[in-house]
């Protein structure tokens, strides 16, 4: 069975960043807002979407005045600034696995902002590698929802099931699956212990992505 796309998550997939991102959150809204939250706001926030983030912050905290917007591009500053002064960890085979896959359409599929993707596929230098690209301001609802993987499919103009995701998290899988696509988990980047246990492969590290592992996970998914 041929895999005729594949579409990565970014944080936690391709690069180990969404600790990263919560610093720089705290850092804006520190620096902004008069705002100092918790380690549990910081452990929210690894694999949410910035609807989830924004509604739990505005619920404890009134006196943040930001809109998701405002507080998606203030940390998207902070987050270059951090990642200016400690560099990007890319994961494990990530470029490669990318590259791996140039015969095909690929796309991305992230919570993150569309300045927070940009910069991050900078950085990696995949800024021109996908035919897609799908972030948080595009969809009209996060993962675990299947909307951005249902869209990337429809802008490819693919069937679901001939499509591979690739994800770290639980809602990734979830939103994966919901939208018809063969899932693949990749545990090196899964730091918050997500339970990936809803994907149709479970694989260690980008490393472990090949062409040939696409088409057997396809197939063993499609005989059920």
């Amino acid at each position: 069975m041929t895999v005729h796309a594949v579409l990565f998550d970014l944080d936690g997939t391709l690069v180990d960043s969404e600790r990263q991102y919560s610093e720089a959150l705290a850092r804006a809204l520190r620096a902004g807002q008069a705002v100092e939250i918790t380690q549990a706001d910081r452990d929210y926030c690894v694999g949410r979407s910035w609807v989830a983030i924004h509604e739990r912050l505005a619920g404890l905290y009134p006196v943040m005045t930001w809109t998701r917007d405002e507080l998606i591009a203030e940390t998207a500053q902070a987050s270059r600034d951090l990642f200016a002064e400690k560099g990007v960890a890319e994961l494990p085979g990530a470029r490669a696995a990318v590259s791996r896959f140039a015969d095909r359409p690929r796309g991305l599929v992230t919570g993150s902002s569309r300045a927070e993707a940009g910069h991050m596929l900078t950085l990696l230098g995949l800024a021109d590698a996908f035919a897609v690209r799908l972030c948080a301001e595009d969809v009209p609802r996060s993962k675990p929802a299947p909307d951005g993987y249902r869209m990337a499919c429809e802008r490819l103009g693919l069937a679901p099931a001939r499509v591979l995701v690739i994800e770290d998290s639980a809602s990734g899988v979830a939103a994966g699956r919901a939208a018809g696509c063969v899932v693949v988990a990749v545990r090196a980047g899964n730091f918050a212990g997500h339970d990936q246990s809803g994907a149709h492969r479970v694989i260690d590290t980008l490393d472990d992505l090949t062409p040939e592992l696409a088409v057997a996970v396809a197939e063993a998914a499609a005989a059920g």
